[in-house]
């Protein structure tokens, strides 16, 4: 054994290095996530298949080339300790080795293999200062990392800061978030290819949102949307 694996199982001891969806050791070889649970990840594989049931959640609401997410999540599964970690346990980690294995499986299919910008969902300033990163982002660097993709954040942005979602009904989240993002410079998505990313897909008003952002002054610009997780 060689000093620096002696050294790691010596802070290990004291700092664990744990599994963010069992709460397991980790280890060696293992990142953020042990393997078992990753072999068991409930993968939606909808990247693979075209008008597929989440792309269906957008339809008649705004003109999407696709849709998918990495993983579905319910309540009480233990995947769902994985968004919680990552959206308020400071998980910028979390959100990048996802990005990375997620990114992998885009790259499966041929209509991810043409995304010329990942737009990472954008937090308002005041949110952003209080939480100190943006999940999406996090998520989105660890796509670009695998499919070699730019992150665009400052084009896309929240013009208005609007409550929280989390205990809203279908039609108050569409309310909540009717205009509240704008683009800067509408020839930079200018038929370009954007995918749009958040941490989880529930009612797809956030994602709605921004795209409607985008196309209002970019018509020529071809949307898609990811997320970690969908419900």
């Amino acid at each position: 054994m060689t000093f620096r694996e002696i050294l790691g199982h010596f802070i290990g001891i004291f700092y664990p290095n744990l599994c963010c969806a069992c709460g397991n050791n980790l280890t060696v070889g293992e990142e953020i996530i042990c393997m078992d649970c990753l072999l068991h990840l409930p993968r939606t594989r909808l990247h693979l298949e075209r008008d597929n049931k989440l792309e269906k959640r957008f339809w008649g609401k705004v003109d999407l080339e696709r849709a998918t997410a990495f993983y579905y999540f319910a309540k009480g599964s233990k995947y769902r300790s994985i968004l919680h970690q990552l959206k308020y346990k400071d998980g910028r980690d979390i959100g990048f080795v996802m990005g990375k294995y997620a990114g992998s499986e885009l790259l499966e299919s041929a209509d991810f293999q043409t995304i010329d910008y990942i737009v990472p969902v954008p937090l308002h300033p005041k949110k952003m200062a209080k939480r100190g990163y943006n999940q999406a982002e996090c998520i989105a660097d660890g796509l670009s990392e695998v499919m070699r993709v730019p992150v665009e954040t400052t084009n896309l942005y929240r013009a208005i800061e609007n409550p929280t979602q989390t205990k809203k009904s279908v039609y108050e989240r569409w309310e909540n978030t009717k205009g509240i993002f704008d683009i800067h410079d509408a020839q930079l998505f200018e038929n370009k290819h954007i995918l749009i990313v958040d941490d989880v897909l529930t009612t797809g008003s956030t994602l709605i949102a921004c795209a409607e952002a985008v196309k209002a002054k970019c018509p020529s610009a071809r949307i898609s949307v990811f997320t970690l997780a969908a419900a």
